[in-house]
């Protein structure tokens, strides 16, 4: 590493890769001061080979190799600015959760701090990104001996909601707002709104052929939209979240313990059954979510039972009464927002869904629908468990 200026001691340039939030770069200032402007040069060593890592649907990601294993690897991603279209918040969001999550880990006094919370690099302009005329670049430190999983089991459920719900723990007490990176993402009266123009529109002609279904997601409409009305009457909180919680995205080393939560690119301010609900959505399906045969699609109380222990474990120590007892609403939102969601999409002539064949958002529909319902059902026992845990 070459600075053009540095403060010998307080001020090495070095600090700036060091992790520690707590030392700085500063140009000299003890002899002489230099002029503007200041820049660092930072050598990552000789790169041995770059390939592209297949995990992750919307940016492209890569992994950089380094020729010494003095140096550490690097994954490089260019980032999707038509789905995030604010880079600068995206990445505002996430300095801001890294740098928290980092903090609190030193204070726990916790071993190898650099693979359990991702650390990103600033580029020439001081950001943690980079725009190259044409997109959008950024490049964190390959997390060395750790895996990803896809697969769902009890112990894979449990393990994820104990560290969605530390993760959401660990942040509780964030000093700086979060901007809100994909407005109404998870917001179901925005949802119904959309479906209600859909339906209002019929651009397709389909609306005669899934009235039932239309009519049916509208006899719960108000019941399903209870998180924003108690918003607006202050009786619930939105708290920082990931807002895309699968085991495929936390990090476990090489025995099986979690090491950290990945892709933060969708953290922000949210209810907390974003991360519960969602979980549950895709964990707790045993059916596909476009599954055709609606006899398969049931509600897994085994999984629900696994990850709800390990998000009470942990998130215990920060959610309200409100926030516990509407646990199993979130379990039964997130399929009806789902179906929701492919329904207005089915009525709008398939315009944002890829679909595989002509119906294939109204199967997702009814796959989804369906799913809710058996959620729907098993409430009185979500009811009983949750309670056996308090």
């Amino acid at each position: 590493m070459y600075a053009s200026s540095q403060e010998s001691g307080e001020g090495d340039a070095s600090h700036l890769t060091d992790g520690d939030p707590n030392t700085i770069w500063h140009t000299m200032y003890s002899v002489t001061v230099a002029k503007y402007p200041h820049w660092v040069d930072l050598d990552a060593g000789e790169v041995k080979e770059i390939k592209a890592l297949t995990s992750g649907l919307i940016n492209q990601t890569y992994l950089v190799k380094s020729v010494s294993p003095e140096e550490p690897d690097y994954v490089l991603q260019r980032i999707n600015h038509l789905i995030f279209t604010n880079i600068e918040m995206l990445q505002h969001n996430i300095e801001v959760v890294t740098r928290h999550i980092r903090q609190k880990l030193e204070a726990r006094h916790e071993e190898d701090i650099e693979r359990k919370v991702l650390h990103f690099l600033p580029s020439t302009n001081g950001k943690t990104y980079f725009y190259d005329g044409e997109g959008y670049w950024r490049i964190s430190i390959f997390i060395p001996r750790s895996q990803t999983l896809e697969t769902v089991t009890p112990e894979s459920s449990y393990l994820a909601g104990l560290k969605f719900g530390e993760f959401q723990a660990m942040l509780a007490d964030v000093p700086e707002q979060l901007g809100e990176i994909i407005p109404d993402f998870h917001n179901m009266e925005f949802r119904l709104k959309q479906l209600r123009e859909a339906v209002s529109a019929n651009m397709s002609g389909r609306l005669a052929e899934v009235q039932d279904i239309v009519d049916a997601i509208e006899k719960d409409a108000d019941t399903m939209c209870s998180a924003e009305r108690f918003y607006r009457e202050g009786k619930l909180p939105k708290r920082i979240c990931h807002c895309d919680t699968k085991v495929s995205n936390m990090l476990f080393d090489e025995n099986g313990k979690v090491l950290c939560v990945i892709d933060l690119d969708t953290v922000m301010p949210s209810f907390i059954f974003s991360d519960f609900g969602d979980f549950l959505r895709s964990a707790a399906n045993t059916g596909k979510e476009d599954e055709a045969d609606l006899n398969k699609v049931k509600f897994n109380m085994e999984i629900f039972k696994a990850f709800t222990k390990g998000y009470i474990e942990s998130a215990r120590t920060f959610l309200t009464p409100l926030e516990i007892e509407m646990l199993p609403y979130a379990a039964t939102l997130f399929p009806y927002m789902q179906a929701v969601r492919f329904l207005a999409d089915y009525i709008n002539g398939d315009t944002y869904y890829q679909t595989r064949y002509k119906d294939h958002n109204l199967v997702r529909t009814k796959a989804q629908y369906k799913l809710y319902l058996e959620a729907k059902s098993a409430t009185p026992d979500m009811k009983a468990y949750i309670n056996s845990l308090l």
